[in-house]
């Protein structure tokens, strides 16, 4: 249960392709090789509405949460973690040269106990992965 949720200042979207932001976290979880690929899931939520620190309009954000199950430990999850956070990173470097710019990534643990799922893609990608 790996999903990323994108909240980003609606100022970023004359710099950002934001589709390519979302498969580039994509990739870049399934090159962790921790999260099961039919869990995946990356989304992003444009804020049209946002204030900054002394309110400049040039100012922007982008702020990526983590949600997963339990499970791992905190190496791994460490491990996971710089590796999605350098790739988007990078990614983003042209908007940290021409603007004042804030990104961030946060993880979260899902308590299992309180936590509902129900998902037939795992079981999907299996079948593919039988018959090819």
């Amino acid at each position: 249960m790996p999903h990323f949720t994108i909240e980003y200042s609606a100022n970023l979207d004359a710099r950002v392709d934001m589709a390519a932001v979302v498969e580039l976290v994509r990739k870049a979880a399934v090159e962790t090789g921790i999260f099961p690929l039919g869990g995946i899931r990356v989304r992003a939520l444009k804020c049209e509405h946002y204030a900054i620190a002394d309110a400049r309009q040039n100012y922007g954000f982008l702020d990526m949460v983590l949600r997963l199950g339990e499970g791992r430990n905190l190496a791994t999850r460490q491990k996971a973690g710089e590796h999605i956070f350098k790739v988007l990173s990078a990614y983003l470097d042209p908007v940290f040269a021409n603007q004042k710019f804030a990104l961030s990534f946060d993880m979260q643990i899902n308590d299992k106990e309180t936590s509902w799922k129900r998902n037939n893609i795992h079981e999907a990608l299996k079948v593919e992965t039988i018959n090819g």
